[in-house]
């Protein structure tokens, strides 16, 4: 099954527009700074459709305001309880389209992901640790000095 291919303008104006609804009641100054200059290396990586740069640092970034939407949420939120009646529904609206956009996050470090490998970007971590020691620690290098020497 193959993966469908996302463009990349149409994440980065997904996002844009969820992060200035979200941006409309609650969130502090923080949450937009973080999120918008995301995507302004989002529109780095549109506009350089050769940069592996570009977009490994927008998949970064990405990744990073998953955690400092969190965050952000996790202590702006009580500030619903203070707003009026009418204030209520803007805060509703302005909450849901920032939890929006944090739930599609992951989906777009996918998509994005993807573009870095298209781009040419191959980032493998390898945790093998028994194979990088036994590496090390061989003695072939030694070994092959003496061969074909007779004594």
């Amino acid at each position: 099954m193959e993966i469908p291919a996302i463009n990349l303008k149409a994440i980065v104006v997904v996002h844009w527009l969820l992060t200035v609804w979200g941006c409309m009641a609650w969130l502090p100054t923080s949450y937009a700074w973080g999120n918008f200059s995301v995507l302004a290396v989002g529109v780095w990586a549109i506009a350089h459709r050769d940069s592996i740069d570009a977009v490994l640092m927008f998949l970064i970034g990405m990744a990073v305001t998953i955690i400092t939407d969190i965050i952000h949420f996790g202590i702006y939120y009580s500030l619903s309880e203070l707003a009026s009646e009418k204030g209520r529904d803007v805060f509703r609206f302005s909450a849901g389209m920032a939890i929006l956009s944090l739930l599609l996050k992951p989906a777009s470090c996918f998509f994005v992901y993807q573009m870095y490998r298209e781009r040419g970007g191959d980032y493998n971590v390898n945790f093998d640790f028994e194979t990088s020691i036994d590496s090390r620690c061989t003695t072939d290098s030694a070994d092959s000095a003496f061969i074909g020497r007779r004594y």
